[in-house]
């Protein structure tokens, strides 16, 4: 199975599609999974092991994508990773484009700069292929986070 650990509890790779690689995912102690296929969608193969999926089905269209997206995984994976002994796997079906947009939108909700995480990534799965309309996809869900932080700010002040 093609997957790299780009933190102690995050893997950012390529598609499962399979029981034989569902079983490496199990042997890795994957506990979660970020799955942005729309080509296959792996929760039947995960639920005998009890292992959590959030199915994100997204093209890989190199078009703009939505704020809600990055919110569904980045809430996902927040909640996941509240426990020290999760371990996050995020795929797509080459862990090339979708995966490592996924993963970039996760570490910068956690408070990580964009280009600082963009190159943590790169330097630990070579092959990312940064793409400019999903890296903006990403600040535009950054923004909108922000936004909505300010609003939850100012409500509670009044």
């Amino acid at each position: 199975m093609d997957y790299t650990w780009i933190t102690d509890q995050i893997a950012v790779g390529g598609g499962i599609w399979d029981e034989d690689r569902m079983l490496e995912v199990v042997q890795l102690g994957i506990t979660h999974i970020i799955d942005m296929q729309v080509e296959f969608d792996d929760r039947p193969l995960a639920e005998p092991w009890d292992i959590k999926v959030e199915w994100i089905p997204i093209d890989d269209d190199f078009l703009p994508k939505p704020p809600e997206v990055f919110e569904q995984g980045a809430e996902f994976a927040r909640e996941a990773l509240k426990d020290p002994a999760a371990r996050l796997y995020i795929h797509c079906a080459a862990g090339v484009h979708r995966a490592p947009m996924m993963a970039l939108a996760i570490l910068c909700s956690m408070g990580w700069d964009v280009e600082q995480a963009q190159v943590h990534i790169l330097e630990r799965r070579y092959v990312v292929d940064w793409k400019d309309v999903y890296v903006e996809s990403v600040r535009s869900f950054l923004r909108a986070a922000a936004g909505k932080d300010s609003q939850t700010m100012s409500k509670g002040s009044n």
